[in-house]
C-alpha cells in the first residue's frame, strides 16, 4: 500500500495530538489494540503509512517553523505524550479571513506577509488528504480553503462545524471533481456528543421519553476561548444539538427546541485542554413518574478526537484508491456530528465495516467501475449506484 500524504489547516491542539499520535503508534502491529482506532490495520493502511506533507497557520509563532516544533508552540496546551522528530514539513502562511476572532486575536498575532499559494503547495507536495482544523466560526476561511483543495485535487476531512459535506452545492463540487469528502464536525472517541447520543438511545430503547435535556461544556483551550464570541457559535450549537435530537427524530418522536440546550458554556483557563461536560436528561417512568440522570465527563479534548481522524484519513484514502467520489456517508455518519444523513451509531459503524470489507486492500472495482454509497430517503436503505 502507498503512503498517505496529509496536509493540516490549523496547527492547534488537535493537530498536535494527531501528529503526536502518528509518531506514538508508528510501530504498532496489525493485531494490536489501539485506543481510539477501529483497526490497527484499516483496509491495508497502518498508522505508519500516514506522513505529513504540508501545514498552514497564521500565528507568527508557528509560521515558518517545522511542524514538529509548531505543534508544541503556545497557545497550544494539550498533553505531550510523544516527542516528534524533525519532519521537514514547513508551516506555511495560511489565509486569515474570519478565522481570527476578537478573543483569539488577544493571544495570537497574525504573521506578516501574504498568504502562500495553498493549492500550489498541495500539488507540489503530492498531498492526498487535507484536514481542516480551523477555529469554530471560520465560515469564509473554510470555504476559501475548500476551493484550494478542489483546485489541487485532494480529498477533504472537515473536522469543524462549518457545513460543507452536508450541503448539496459542495457535495456536487467534490463529486464533479472525482474527490471524496468526510464531514462535518469531528465526533470524538468518547466525548460529550457520543455519550449524549448513547444515553438518549438508552432511554428511548427502554421506552422512556426525553422530556428535557442539557449538555454544558467548559474548557481552557483556544477553542473554548474562541467560542466566547457568541456569533461564532451558531453552527457549533446547530451541529451538537442536531447530533442528539436526530436520535429522537429517528424514532419518529419529537422534542420542543426550548427543552434542549446543548453547547459550549464557558472558558476556564486553568483547565487547559481538559474539557468537562455536565449532562442531564429528564424523563418519566411508567405512570408518568418523573426521574432524571446527571453525569459528569472529563476528557483531554484533543487526543479524544485524534484517533477518529486517523481512521478518517485511512478511510478516505481507500476511497481515493477506488475512485469513489463525493460524500462518504457511512464514515461521515460514524465519525462526524453533522453528516448529510444521521444514522444510529451502530448502523453507521456497520456501514463503515462494510465499506472497509468491500474496498479495503484495494479490493474495489477500480477507478473506472468504482461505486459510491448513496442514501435512498424514501426507504432509508443504502444502495450502490454508479459514480
Amino acid at each position: 500500500m502507498s503512503k498517505i500524504r496529509v496536509a493540516i489547516i490549523g496547527v492547534g491542539n488537535c493537530a498536535s495530538s494527531l501528529v503526536q499520535g502518528v509518531e506514538y503508534y508508528k510501530n504498532a502491529k496489525d493485531g494490536d489494540f489501539i485506543p481510539g482506532l477501529m483497526h490497527a490495520n484499516l483496509g491495508g493502511y497502518r498508522i505508519s503509512d500516514i506522513e505529513f506533507s504540508a501545514a498552514f497557520d497564521i500565528d507568527k509563532n508557528k509560521v515558518g517553523k517545522d511542524l514538529s516544533e509548531a505543534i508544541y508552540t503556545k497557545p497550544n496546551n494539550t498533553k505531550v505524550f510523544a516527542k516528534v522528530p524533525f519532519l521537514g514539513v514547513k508551516v506555511h502562511r495560511g489565509m486569515t479571513h474570519d478565522s481570527l476572532g476578537k478573543y483569539l486575536s488577544k493571544v495570537i498575532t497574525k504573521a506578516s506577509g501574504k498568504t502562500d499559494d495553498v493549492a500550489g503547495i498541495l500539488k507540489k507536495t503530492k498531498t492526498d488528504v487535507v484536514i481542516n482544523y480551523l477555529p469554530v466560526g471560520s465560515e469564509e476561511a473554510t470555504k476559501w480553503y475548500v476551493e484550494q483543495i478542489l483546485n489541487a485535487g485532494c480529498a477533504f476531512v472537515n473536522c469543524i462545524p462549518v457545513f460543507i459535506a452536508r450541503e448539496e452545492y459542495w457535495q456536487k463540487r467534490f463529486k464533479d471533481r472525482g474527490l471524496p469528502i468526510i464531514g462535518d464536525d469531528i465526533k470524538s472517541q468518547v466525548g460529550a456528543t457520543i455519550l449524549h447520543r448513547v444515553l438518549t438511545n438508552l432511554f428511548l430503547d427502554r421506552g422512556m421519553p426525553v422530556v428535557h435535556t442539557y449538555q454544558l461544556n467548559t474548557g481552557g483551550n483556544t477553542d473554548f476561548l474562541n467560542m466566547k464570541e457568541e456569533e461564532r457559535l451558531v453552527s457549533k450549537k446547530i451541529s451538537k444539538t442536531n447530533a442528539v435530537v436526530s436520535q429522537i427524530q429517528n424514532r419518529g418522536l419529537s422534542i420542543d427546541k426550548e427543552n434542549v440546550h446543548i453547547g459550549p458554556s464557558d472558558y476556564v483557563p486553568w483547565q487547559k485542554d481538559n474539557k468537562i461536560c455536565f449532562l442531564r436528561i429528564e424523563s418519566k417512568h411508567f405512570g408518568d413518574v418523573p426521574m432524571n440522570l446527571e453525569c459528569r465527563l472529563s476528557v483531554e479534548d484533543s487526543p479524544n478526537s485524534a484517533g477518529v481522524v486517523v481512521d478518517a484519513i485511512r478511510l478516505i484514502k481507500i476511497a481515493l484508491d477506488n475512485g469513489i467520489s463525493g460524500v462518504l456517508l457511512g464514515p461521515s455518519a460514524y465519525l462526524k456530528k453533522s453528516p448529510p444523513v444521521q444514522y444510529d451509531d451502530n448502523v453507521a459503524q456497520k456501514m463503515v465495516e462494510d465499506f472497509i470489507a468491500t474496498y479495503g486492500w484495494k479490493k474495489g472495482l477500480g477507478n473506472k467501475k468504482a461505486r459510491s454509497w448513496k442514501f435512498n430517503s424514501k426507504n432509508k436503505k443504502r444502495s450502490k449506484n454508479r459514480s
